[in-house]
This record gives C-alpha cells, sequence and structure tokens, in this order.
C-alpha cells in the first residue's frame, strides 16, 4: 500500500546523508544550530548515527525525503503551520546564516559547497518510490502472471498486442511513464472507438508503456487519441472500412526536435524511436481500450503495415512552406499533431525536372492514378515533398499555395474521360458529371507536408480515404503538457 505523507514539525527541517561529503562538511554545525536556532529536526537517508549532538532520524523509507521533493542534499527548510516556507540546498554561508539566524555560522568553512543527489532520485529507486507513494493513483485492474507464464507470451495468448513483443505495463513502468504529463491519470480524453470506452490519461499510459514509449512521448500521444477519437475523424469507420488504411499521425512544433523525432532520412521507416512508438501506442489504444481488433470491427482487405505505426515529423527548419499545423491554423511555433486516413506512403520519382512547372507536371502525373485514375474529389492524399525537390520550389520562390494551386490546374480533367464505362473500364463518376471540369482533389484535400534526407529527387504520396461525412476528415490538435 502506498505510503503517506509524514507530517513536519514546526522549525527548522534538515534533510543529509552520511555518504555526501557537503553533509559531512555542514554536520558540525548542526548542534549548534539545534541550541541556538530553536526547534531542529534531522532526517538522516542513510546512517543518522554519523549526526553527532543531536538525535538524528532515520529516513528509511525516504518518504520525507519524497514528499518534500528532496533533490539534493543537504537540504534546510523552515516549517510553519506545517507548511514549508523557506529552503536551501548544499551549503551556502549567507543561505544558511539567513536561515538560522546564527550571524557567524560557518565562518571556518567555504563560501559555498554544492551539494549530493538525493536517495530519492537515484534512478535505480525512483520507480519503486513512486510505486509506494503514489500507486494509488492508478484505477486499472492489475493482472497477476502466474509463476509458470512468460508475461511476454500470456500477453500475446490474451490478445494484447499488434503482432509484436511489447513492455510489461508494469506499476512501475506506467508511473513512471504518468511523470510524462501534468495531467491527472483519471482524467478522461475521450470515447475511445469503436466500443466508445472512456479513454483516461491512465489508459493511454498503460498503452504507450507497451508500445515502448518514453515518458515525454506521452503528450504527444494523448494528442494523436484526442485527434483520432473526433468525429470528424471517424475511427470507427477508418477501422470498418475494407480499405487499407489507419492514422497517418504528422507531427509540427519545436517539441519534435526536442524529443528526437526524426524528419530526415527515413523518415517514413524504422529505426527512430519516437516516429516509431507514438504510432504505435495509438494503434494499441485503439486496439486494447477501444475493442478495435483486426478480424473484429477491423475490416480491412488488406491492410498496411502503417497500420502498426505510422507517425513522423515535418522537417520545419529547413522546410520551404509553413508547417503542416501552421497551414491548417495552429499559431506558428505550437506543437501539434494532424491525423488522417491513409495509406502506406508510395515514391514519386523526378530525378530530371528543374524548374518547379517541369516538377509540378510529373507529381500531378503521379497523384492523378491515385485510388483510380477516373475516381476525383473523394479522397484526400498527402504530397510528402523531400529536401532535393523541396529545393526546387525555394529557388523559384514558391509557397505551399502556390503549388496547391499548379497542382490543382494539372490534375483537373473533363469529365467525358472519366465517367463509367469511358475508355471501356466500368469503374468512374456518375454519367451526370459527364460534361463538368473536375479537380482530383476537393479544396483543402491534398495536403503538403516536407520532410525526408538531404539527397534523393524523389517525393512521397499517401492516399486517403473517403473524404467528407461519408469518410473521414484530417484533425489537428495542439499538444498540451
Amino acid at each position: 500500500m502506498p505510503t503517506g505523507r509524514p507530517a513536519l514539525p514546526d522549525g527548522l527541517v534538515l534533510v543529509m546523508k552520511q555518504e555526501c561529503a557537503t553533509c559531512r562538511l555542514v554536520e558540525p554545525l548542526v548542534a549548534r544550530i539545534a541550541g541556538e536556532a530553536g526547534p531542529l529536526t534531522v532526517w538522516v537517508q542513510d546512517d543518522p548515527s554519523f549526526v553527532g549532538g543531536v538525535s538524528a532520524m532515520h529516513d528509511s523509507d525516504l518518504a520525507v525525503s519524497w514528499h518534500n521533493s528532496i533533490e539534493t542534499v543537504p537540504t534546510l527548510m523552515v516549517v510553519r503551520d506545517g507548511s514549508e516556507t523557506d529552503r536551501t540546498i548544499g551549503w551556502s554561508r549567507d543561505d544558511w546564516r539567513r536561515i538560522t539566524g546564527i550571524a557567524d555560522l560557518g565562518g571556518d568553512l567555504p563560501a559555498m559547497r554544492p551539494g549530493c543527489g538525493s536517495m530519492s532520485v537515484d534512478p535505480d529507486l525512483t520507480d519503486e518510490l513512486r510505486v509506494r507513494f503514489t500507486g494509488d493513483t492508478l484505477k486499472a485492474r492489475h493482472v497477476e502472471f502466474s509463476s509458470a507464464e512468460d508475461e511476454f507470451e500470456a500477453m500475446f495468448a490474451r490478445g494484447w498486442t499488434d503482432g509484436l513483443p511489447v513492455v510489461p505495463p508494469t506499476r512501475e513502468r506506467v508511473l513512471r511513464m504518468l511523470s510524462g504529463t501534468t495531467r491527472v491519470p483519471s482524467d478522461v480524453v475521450a470515447l475511445c472507438p469503436p466500443d466508445l470506452v472512456e479513454l483516461t490519461v491512465e489508459k493511454i499510459a498503460i498503452n504507450a508503456v507497451m508500445a515502448g514509449c518514453l515518458p515525454e512521448y506521452l503528450p504527444w500521444v494523448i494528442a494523436a487519441l484526442e485527434a483520432v477519437c473526433n468525429d470528424t475523424f471517424n475511427m470507427h469507420g477508418v477501422l470498418a472500412t475494407t480499405m487499407p488504411v489507419g492514422p497517418v499521425i504528422i507531427c509540427n512544433g519545436p517539441g519534435t526536435r526536442a524529443i528526437g523525432m526524426n524528419s530526415g532520412i527515413n523518415v517514413l521507416g524504422q529505426g527512430n524511436r519516437a516516429n516509431s512508438t507514438i504510432g504505435r501506442a495509438v494503434q494499441l489504444t485503439v486496439r486494447n481500450v477501444g475493442g478495435g481488433r483486426p478480424g473484429e470491427v477491423d475490416r480491412a482487405t488488406h491492410g498496411n503495415p502503417g497500420k502498426v505505426s505510422f507517425c513522423f515529423a515535418e522537417d520545419e527548419l529547413n522546410s520551404p512552406f509553413t508547417p503542416l499545423a501552421q497551414w491548417r491554423g495552429t499559431a506558428p511555433g505550437t506543437d501539434a499533431v494532424t491525423v488522417f486516413a491513409g495509406e502506406g506512403p508510395r515514391g514519386m520519382v523526378d530525378q530530371l525536372a528543374r524548374t518547379p512547372e517541369e516538377l509540378c507536371l510529373s507529381l500531378a502525373a503521379s497523384l492523378i492514378p491515385m485510388q483510380h485514375p477516373k475516381l476525383v474529389i473523394g479522397f484526400d492524399a498527402i504530397l510528402i515533398i523531400s529536401p532535393d525537390h523541396g529545393r526546387i520550389f525555394r529557388e523559384a520562390g514558391w509557397d505551399r499555395d502556390r503549388v496547391l494551386t499548379e497542382l490543382t490546374a494539372l490534375t483537373t480533367r473533363h469529365g467525358s474521360g472519366l465517367v463509367r464505362g469511358a475508355g471501356g473500364i466500368a469503374e468512374g463518376i456518375p454519367p451526370h458529371l459527364t460534361d463538368a471540369m473536375l479537380p482530383k482533389f476537393r479544396a483543402g484535400g491534398l495536403l503538403i507536408t516536407y520532410a525526408g534526407g538531404g539527397a534523393g529527387l524523389f517525393s512521397s504520396m499517401v492516399a486517403g480515404w473517403a473524404n467528407g461525412t461519408v469518410g473521414s476528415e484530417p484533425v489537428t490538435r495542439a499538444v498540451g503538457s
């Protein structure tokens, strides 16, 4: 059971440990402080016998240190009416004199000496302490495996994985994951499709552990799940459709660089922990909390590898375009995710174009066959421009809107060649659109991003599912703390 917070007595409170050189430096002062500065309570993390002249108490379970956020020893605090009103860490002659009121305290000691790390922040102990002192915040049912069970195989047997091994979500790991957000574990983030189960921060943290996330990734996972659980995105439909689509997560903002996301070489491939596990955590959460399991609600005819994880960051620092999230309405510099119901990426090659007009001709020709050459307006897409292709647009001064204008014109065609039966192909648009000029994409239906390695005259395209009320709309959400 979690240990409660010990009450601190009024007066001065000193937290020390014997193995700390600075604590040993100030130890000769302790008896004088106790005698001249009023009541003094001394807590020692390891061996209280090293303190002479006073009766020191042993913070054996580190409850005092943990609950009072002792990160450095020695820490000298002032307590009034049970609450801390002042503190100093390490040894600072001026601060200790001010707090104790002893004008000549420590005259024979150096003016300042940094302290040592508290045992309560020892990386080998913090997970255990977090469970000991805050474990009661976890509300999820704790599953115990028998000693004869292999925990990895047991999770496979219970259907909690995506076909790959997952990290067992122990209390220690879940609480460590929750340290990545300021949100309360019981906060309900959304109703998770398809079963519309309340999705709490704790449930997300559990699946983020299983996916292999670090705590600093958790706010991004939460934001992505807020987006995919939005009715506009229609996650239930994304699961139920027989088309091979799943959430594609595009990340923007300075936070992508802070957590080490990949926006460069092999941006859509393997090897980057943040990219891989953020997307995987979203998929595992939808599976394990929402009930979106393949063969049940998930009815994709073929699926695609991106249904395990498809998440990447834009290369904003080098892009000729404004960040995608900003283009979609977020404030500049905002950490944000955009979710898109998409298939796997497809390469687009043009190694000879040297002008933006030439390059757009190639890009348009590659975009027209998306889903089907005769189907228009009903499907969105992501165009991922590489640095080598992006340089052509940058040197010509073309922004995103200029590129979109050109691509819209180049992918607009006369309905006579697109109607059902035209060219002997049964698939196509309804006959009443025969005389219309029809763009491949609706307004706003082509999302342009910038990412990839610095060499290679290639770009990529991600085809989308049906758009509008019958399908899915991209959703952008800011990332909170």
